[in-house]
């Protein structure tokens, strides 16, 4: 299983097309994303990203994990809400 520190760098970098961006959102520096990044690709043992210039380009393997990852996100964060209406389904708010 992926570092799932490594899996958030890589997402927030994945929808930004952009190291800096990602950093700037998960308030960590350039570098912190870029060795999450590496270390995932290294793990993996494929690139993510194709370096363009001064930009950055999914590979076909990197769009299919930002896809997934970004679908679990979402799954992580539906189930989390479910569970918070079921915890204040009994309070009455005044």
């Amino acid at each position: 299983m992926p570092s799932l520190t490594a899996l958030r760098a890589f997402e927030s970098a994945a929808r930004h097309n952009s190291f800096s961006r990602a950093a700037e959102e998960l308030h960590l520096t350039h570098g912190a994303i870029g060795h999450q990044v590496r270390a995932l690709e290294a793990s993996l043992g494929v690139p993510l990203f194709a370096r363009v210039g001064r930009g950055l380009v999914l590979t076909p393997e990197g769009r299919m994990l930002a896809e997934r990852v970004r679908a679990a996100w979402l799954d992580i964060a539906a189930a989390a809400q479910d569970i918070r209406r079921r915890a204040n389904a009994n309070q009455l708010t005044l």
